[in-house]
């Protein structure tokens, strides 16, 4: 039993090893967005409370940010939170968000954003969150505002649709107010009304979604209009090294399929 574990664990290594040989080959997309689905689940089957499945799951975005640096992609969004998701019990909600908080002041303490230059940015209706939360959020966007080696954002409070409502408040506004004419809207203006529109690649190349559910959830419904879509069925806090980079393999080749 032990020397048949022992093995696979060695053929594991082995493929593992070559598939990042491979992917290393390959042209890494800039820009990579997660849906990280089956926090709930993953807890529930194993008997826990739902809210311990989001601490299993943030522990993993940890571990995402870690891979990104390792491969050279310059941005990574995360979906967090939704606007939906407010409609969730009480006390989930209230785990949810004193998660987010202690996260928050565990990076300002820490100094790991400040060594590898990572800047965290919250996109989505934060006002929607508890003063004390935002707060947090806020001061860590501040802290890493300057940094540009890796740009890590945070879809809390999130919804496409609400985003693209807000773009078209603040549009509306300015031509209102003499700032825009109508004659001059079009996609590329359109942009920069979005949360993304300070990123330096506000589209992402692919978008990864775990727990086997195939669809985009009002993510980034403007942003993802060419993006990859990768569909992976294994809960996000099971989501593997190795799975990541299958999924930026199966990028590469989609790629190179349509001479993108």
């Amino acid at each position: 039993m032990i020397k048949t574990m022992l093995k696979a664990v060695g053929i594991y290594k082995l493929y593992e090893k070559w598939l990042e040989n491979m992917i290393n080959k390959g042209e890494m997309p800039s820009h990579i967005a997660i849906i990280m689905d089956g926090n709930r689940r993953w807890a529930l089957e194993k008997g826990l409370e739902p809210w311990l499945g989001h601490r299993a799951g943030a522990d993993k975005l940890e571990e995402v940010i870690e891979w990104c640096l390792k491969f050279g992609i310059k941005v990574v969004t995360f979906f967090v939170l939704s606007t939906e998701n407010f409609k969730r019990p009480s006390k989930e909600l209230s785990e949810l968000f004193n998660l987010l908080k202690e996260k928050a002041a565990k990076y300002l303490k820490s100094d790991i954003l400040h060594k590898h230059r990572i800047r965290v940015k919250i996109i989505g209706r934060k006002q929607l969150l508890p003063p004390d939360v935002r707060t947090e959020l806020e001061r860590l966007e501040e802290e890493t505002k300057d940094y540009d080696r890796l740009f890590v954002n945070l879809a809390i409070a999130y919804g496409g649709r609400a985003e693209l409502t807000d773009a078209a408040k603040k549009l509306a506004h300015d031509v209102v107010s003499g700032k825009l004419r109508i004659d001059q809207i079009n996609e590329e203006v359109v942009g920069k009304y979005l949360y993304t529109a300070d990123l330096p690649i506000q589209d992402p190349d692919m978008i990864i979604r775990t727990s086997g559910e195939e669809r985009i959830s009002n993510f980034l419904l403007w942003q993802s209009a060419y993006s990859e879509l990768v569909f992976l069925d294994v809960y996000w806090p099971e989501f593997r090294k190795i799975d990541f980079m299958r999924a930026i393999r199966t990028y590469q080749v989609r790629a190179r399929r349509f001479g993108a």
